[in-house]
C-alpha cells in the first residue's frame, strides 16, 4: 500500500476546540489514519497519513469544519506509513511563537511557488530562510539568508538584532509548509518592514509544483517524521 500523506493548516477562530478534537477522534479511531492534527482557538494544523480514501474524509470532514481550502493542502507520499500513532492535540497556539504576539490573518503578501523564482531574483529583496538551523543544514534556496535559530520563537530576537527596516525593504521569506510565515511575516509587518512576501504553501508545495529542471531548491526539505526529509523525487508530477 502506498500511504498519502497530507500536511495542512487553516487560521480560524474556533470557539469549541474540544468538539472538534472529539468530533475528528469518533470519525477516524479505526481508520487507518496516522499522524497528529493540533487543534487550538486559533485553528488547526498537522500533517496526517493514510489510504487515499480516509484523507479524502478527513479532508472533506475539515472542509466543512474549519473551512480548510484543500487547493492549499501539501501531499506526497511514502511506500510505508510514518507515522505509527493517531493524535488529536489541544493547544493553546498552532505554531508556538513566544517572544511577540502577532495576528496571523494580518500576514504578508502570498506568493504562488510558479511567480517565486522571479521575486527572488530581484537584488533587492533579501531572502530568509525562516527555519530553524536543523532544518536549513539539509537544505534551502539558492541564496537565501539562515538565520541558525535553535526554536521557531527566536526569529523574534534574530530580526531584531540583525534586520533593519530601513534598509531591507522588500523581504521574502519561506518555511516548510506555510505556517511558520504566516506568524513571522505578520510579526516583520508589525516591526516596520514595508514588503513582505511569503511563499505560499512552503517548501513542499515548491517541491510539488515546480519541475526539478527549473527549481533553486538546493538539498533536502526535513520534514517532522520517520521519512526525515522529502525533495522534488517525492512528489508526482502532473
Amino acid at each position: 500500500m502506498t500511504y498519502t500523506i497530507a500536511a495542512l493548516y487553516r487560521f480560524v477562530a474556533l470557539p469549541e476546540p474540544i468538539a472538534l478534537r472529539d468530533e475528528l477522534r469518533a470519525a477516524f479511531a479505526d481508520t487507518d489514519l496516522r499522524g497528529t492534527l493540533l487543534i487550538a482557538p486559533e485553528g488547526v494544523n498537522g500533517t496526517l497519513a493514510g489510504s487515499p480514501e480516509v484523507i479524502d474524509q478527513l479532508l472533506t470532514l475539515l472542509t466543512e469544519k474549519v473551512g480548510l481550502d484543500r487547493a492549499e493542502v501539501k501531499f506526497s507520499h511514502a511506500p510505508e506509513r510514518p507515522f505509527k500513532r493517531l493524535k488529536f492535540r489541544l493547544k493553546a497556539e498552532i505554531i508556538a511563537f513566544r517572544k511577540a504576539k502577532v495576528d496571523a490573518t494580518q500576514a504578508g503578501t502570498y506568493v504562488e511557488p510558479h511567480n517565486w523564482n522571479t521575486l527572488v531574483a530581484d537584488p533587492d529583496v533579501l531572502l530568509l530562510d525562516t527555519r530553524n538551523h536543523y532544518e536549513t543544514d539539509l537544505g534551502t534556496f539558492a541564496g537565501a539568508i539562515t538565520p541558525g535559530i535553535d526554536t521557531f520563537s527566536d526569529f523574534v530576537t534574530y530580526v531584531r538584532e540583525n534586520l533593519d527596516a530601513t534598509r531591507h525593504q522588500k523581504v521574502a521569506m519561506f518555511c516548510t509548509g506555510g505556517i511558520r510565515c504566516e506568524k513571522a511575516s505578520a510579526f516583520m509587518l508589525q516591526e516596520g518592514f514595508s514588503e513582505v512576501y511569503h511563499l505560499k504553501g512552503g517548501i513542499l508545495k515548491y517541491l510539488e509544483d515546480v519541475p526539478p529542471q527549473s527549481s533553486t531548491w538546493q538539498g533536502d526539505c526535513y520534514i517532522f517524521d520517520d521519512r526525515t526529509s522529502v525533495g522534488h523525487e517525492d512528489f508526482n508530477k502532473s
